[in-house]
């Protein structure tokens, strides 16, 4: 638009009215040259407008001026042909800026290949600057599956609806099918209204919910192959001009190219892994009998200073360059734990190596290499003498060992049961044993889940996971006892620490350790345990209402607590901690209204209430569907990008409820 400047000093009623600037100076060139009808002296007026990148529309005041004047025709004529070389000069130079930009973006895009670190970076700034480019709403990225004979989302840019975020299509469906099957651009400027290609449920669901009408489609092509398909697409009718679809297609030769270079780029670093593995074997081969002879000193140092199992498996560990683990025989591979029993050696198990720890025809356990398929001879005799090493150490101290674990039983028996008993004294008693009642613990309650008909072989169960726990127990610090026909721990905790890790964690380590399924529910931490009667116990109910779902649930063999299952994580806990779980949940929406006066958590209730769909959410918000997108783009920054999945989308939605029933009971603040 052109700059116009009032004259600023006053005038008569009667004298003209004040001229703008630059239409008097267009008005002055054009009296001046009202006498020479020529084309070159008609340009100056235009010249000054394309200098300045004036609109369009300004470029018909000179003619108009000129006619207001009453000049001549062939003046006016002049000024009109001279207007419509300069408009073609005014639509050169912006299509010139326009291929400086798509170029730019194109070498930058380049660029970005040429040091590809992370394939999904380089695509997702492709897509970006599809979308940027071309001013579309949407763009997007599909990669065809040969495994599963589909095609699936890979990135998306300016997407709101889940459903749409998730599509799987079948080939040839679709307009990406058509693209896909011709290998060629293919444009609708009315998806639902176009028969040229095959429409099915699930794609118009998913466009519908994202509410596009105009969608362009380019090939991803490495070689003769269509590899997936670049989308650019708008939620209103619009016509792709052909550069646009021509700057589309590059982007999604560069798209093409990123994935190859990936790909060879991954093929050459798994060629590169396999050469540096080579000759970490030529290398260990050459000093196999030096660490022969270094383990055998190290074994009867071992012995002679009185080292623990943990403490062989190290030294093992360190001589053979792997991990060699300790485990008790019901953790250990049964069928290769007894062969090696029976051989008196080493036996391969899979990628592993097992070595049974025996004494006579009881199996204490085994010893455990990872990861060493091709063991050499001499560290496969290394491995069968650590094996008998670790079996005399553990018949010296398993009757030590039985001893300390009805000690810690009975002192948590004591915990939970006789709650009249002096704090002090149960403060002296667990420090003789290493644990510390006055810092934060957890109560895990611990259940077998792998029944049988056998009451002995049940038995039996049992006592291998009170002995796996009572391992435990002593190791962490903690305590274990039998109860309820299962296990109970009592584990401390570093501040910081959830529940729900030391719960999943004990369940993995005591499955191991007995080789069945082990259930564990854990209570809130605890603190000040002897300060009050109850509080153990207390926990000790809520670590067995924790277990009690999980099993409902049918998550045997795992671990969880309160914490763990959201709002039913309300009805597990001792105490409902409504506000943490609003908190926990939407808290960062909230805060983002409270601060910028916006209307994200109405935008979300009525989200939820049309179906999850933006489409008829604007309706229901009486708001354009941009603005609905843009506000859930937000949402999804401060929720996470799995805020859509069903679980978070049940726990969201219970948050808002539990939010707008907080506000309506909220007490007035004071005046």
């Amino acid at each position: 638009m052109s700059r116009d400047h009032p004259q600023s000093a006053e005038r008569s009623a009667t004298a003209p009215a004040p001229v703008p600037a630059p239409a008097a100076a267009a008005r002055g060139r054009a009296r001046s040259g009202a006498g020479q009808d020529t084309v070159g002296s008609a340009e100056a007026p235009f010249l000054e407008l394309l200098v300045r990148g004036a609109s369009a529309e300004a470029y018909e005041q000179p003619a108009l001026l000129a006619r207001a004047d009453g000049l001549p025709a062939g003046r006016v004529a002049a000024l009109e042909q001279a207007k419509l070389l300069a408009l073609r000069v005014r639509s050169e130079i912006e299509g010139r800026r326009r291929r400086e930009a798509e170029l730019s973006a194109l070498f930058e895009t380049a660029h970005d290949l040429a040091g590809l670190r992370d394939l999904d970076a380089v695509l997702r700034a492709i897509v970006q600057r599809a979308r940027s480019l071309l001013g579309t709403d949407i763009a997007y990225l599909s990669l065809n599956d040969p495994a599963r004979g589909d095609t699936y989302m890979r990135v998306t840019e300016g997407s709101v609806a889940a459903r749409f975020q998730q599509l799987r299509l079948g080939m040839g469906e679709g307009l990406g099918g058509l693209v896909a099957q011709t290998a060629r651009p293919y444009v609708t400027d009315d998806y639902f209204r176009d028969e040229r290609f095959q429409h099915t449920h699930t794609i118009d669901t998913g466009v519908r919910d994202e509410g596009l009408v105009a969608i362009l489609g380019v090939p991803l092509t490495l070689g003769h192959h269509v590899i997936g398909v670049l989308f650019a697409a708008d939620r209103r009718a619009r016509v792709f001009e052909r550069e646009q679809i021509a700057l589309l297609g590059s982007f999604a030769a560069l798209a093409a190219a990123a994935i190859d270079t990936a790909n060879l780029l991954a093929e050459t670093r798994s060629a590169l892994a396999g050469l540096e593995r080579a000759n970490e074997i030529i290398q260990d081969r050459s000093a196999v009998i030096e660490r022969a002879s270094d383990v055998h000193d190290r074994l009867a140092e071992l012995v002679l200073r009185g080292g623990g199992v943990h403490d062989v498996a190290a030294a093992v560990s360190e001589v053979l360059d792997g991990t060699v683990e300790f485990a008790e025989a019901a953790g250990a591979p049964a069928h290769a734990l007894e062969t090696s029993r029976a051989e008196g050696h080493a036996v391969r198990h899979g990628q592993d190596w097992i070595a049974a720890v025996a004494a006579g025809d009881e199996l204490l356990g085994a010893l455990v290499l990872r990861g060493h398929p091709g063991l050499d001879p001499v560290d496969q005799r290394t491995l069968e003498r650590a094996a008998m090493v670790t079996s005399l150490l553990l018949l010296a101290r398993r009757s030590a060992a039985e001893a300390e674990h009805r000690v810690r039983g009975e002192l948590l028996d004591d915990l939970l049961d006789a709650r009249d008993r002096d704090p002090r004294l149960l403060r002296e008693r667990a420090a003789r044993l290493h644990a510390d009642l006055d810092t934060t613990h957890v109560v895990l309650a611990a259940r077998l889940e792998g029944g049988t008909a056998d009451a002995d072989r049940e038995a039996d169960a049992r006592r291998r996971l009170w002995s796996a726990a009572s391992h435990l127990a002593a190791t962490r610090h903690g305590l274990a006892a039998a109860r309820d026909g299962g296990t109970v721990l009592l584990l401390p905790v570093t501040p910081g620490e959830p529940a729900t890790d030391l719960a999943r964690r004990t369940a993995r380590h005591l499955g191991t350790a007995v080789h069945e399924p082990v259930t564990v529910g854990a209570s809130a931490p605890v603190r000040q345990l002897t300060a009050r009667p109850d509080t153990v116990a207390a926990a000790y109910a809520e670590a067995r209402r924790c277990l009690d779902v999980l099993r409902l649930l049918g998550r045997t063999g795992d671990g969880s607590a309160a914490e763990d299952f959201g709002f039913l994580g309300l009805l597990l806990a001792g105490e409902r901690d409504v506000a943490g779980f609003v908190d926990r949940t939407i808290g960062q929406v909230v805060a983002y209204d409270e601060r910028r006066g916006t209307e994200l958590l109405r935008t979300l209730d009525a989200y939820f209430a049309c179906g999850m769909s933006p489409a008829r959410t604007k309706d229901e918000l009486h708001v354009h569907v941009n603005t609905v997108a843009q506000r859930l783009e937000r949402v999804g920054r401060l929720l996470g990008p799995d805020w859509q999945s069903p679980d978070r989308a049940l726990e969201t939605q219970l948050a808002l409820r539990l939010h707008r029933l907080s506000a309506v009971t909220r007490p007035p603040a004071p005046a």
